[in-house]
């Protein structure tokens, strides 16, 4: 017999504000050692270095981490011109390049042309993997080996007033997979000076804000006082990963057939695309039942459903 899973089975996402320094892979193990979860995973890595909004999926809402990966992001980073870095942040090994010598004219002409879609190389310090190891370990290696450019979009780009010591802060919203390294150092070399990342902090992932996360240390404090019910509490349910996407709603025999994994025929729902589907009751509140994509029928076909 396998060893059986430990922990609670506890579902819902907590939206955890990552420190300077740490790994998102421990700030998710910190946290499922809080809650005691059985099960828990994070919604793609933020670099040591960054700071902000790292969503933490617990139990059943781990199901749609992917959806959450898959998101825009919103970034403010801090930019220092004159120097390149090896890494693209401040923890590598800095070049000095140029003295900043350039209008905001200039920048703004330079920013304009990050706008918008585009295909951006993935800097060799990356979590990518070729034939199964990280980038980055092949970089502290010393081997660089040439990268695919990928297809991303910036939404927005614009700088806020400068800041002293040849500094820049930047507001940035793109899509998935969008390196914000990358995306300094490219500006850097079209000014011709150089640039690299000072500080990175995520205040947006997917539908989740700033305003919404918790400190690691604040967990803890309400750990302390309400035990496990008050961590429950801080919980955001399951569906608010996907709450961008239509939803459908079922009756009881529709939701007995989804929950047997078959489509079922839903009048007035989107014609394609994924939808959240809800089952409401002849009596009681409607109840999440998990996410659908619209099949060539136009039926909705169950992917991934809650199980309770």
């Amino acid at each position: 017999m396998g060893r059986r899973n430990k922990g609670r089975n506890i579902s819902g996402i907590v939206l955890v504000d990552k420190h300077q320094g740490e790994t998102s892979n421990a700030v998710l193990q910190r946290v499922k050692r809080l809650y005691g979860a059985a099960k828990a995973g994070h919604t793609g890595s933020l670099d040591p270095l960054a700071t902000g909004v790292l969503p933490i999926c617990l139990g059943e809402a781990t199901k749609f981490s992917q959806y959450l990966l898959d998101s825009d992001k919103g970034y403010i980073a801090t930019a220092c011109f004159g120097a390149r870095s090896d890494t693209g942040d401040a923890e590598g090994e800095l070049t000095p390049v140029s003295a900043p010598d350039f209008t905001e004219a200039q920048l703004e002409q330079v920013m304009q042309q990050f706008r918008g879609p585009q295909q951006q190389v993935p800097p060799m310090y990356s979590a990518l993997k070729v034939d199964g190891k990280p980038l980055y370990k092949l970089a502290r290696e010393g081997i660089e080996i040439e990268r695919k450019a990928r297809s991303v979009v910036i939404y927005e780009l614009a700088a806020s007033s400068s800041i002293p010591d040849c500094e820049a802060q930047f507001r940035v919203l793109c899509s998935k997979g969008t390196y914000i390294r990358s995306l300094i150092q490219d500006m850097g070399d079209e000014l011709g000076c150089g640039a690299y990342v000072k500080a990175l902090r995520r205040f947006r992932a997917g539908p989740f804000e700033e305003a919404q996360i918790y400190t690691l240390e604040a967990l803890e404090d309400v750990r302390e006082e309400g035990g496990h019910d008050a961590l429950d509490a801080l919980l955001i349910p399951p569906d608010t990963a996907v709450m961008n996407w239509p939803e459908v709603v079922v009756g009881d025999a529709s939701a007995y057939y989804i929950s047997q994994g078959q489509p079922v025929l839903v009048p007035k729902s989107p014609v394609d695309g994924w939808v959240r589907i809800y089952q409401q009751p002849e009596e009681g509140e409607r109840i999440f039942l998990g996410i659908g994509e619209v099949d060539n029928d136009g039926r909705i076909a169950p992917r991934r459903l809650i199980v309770r």
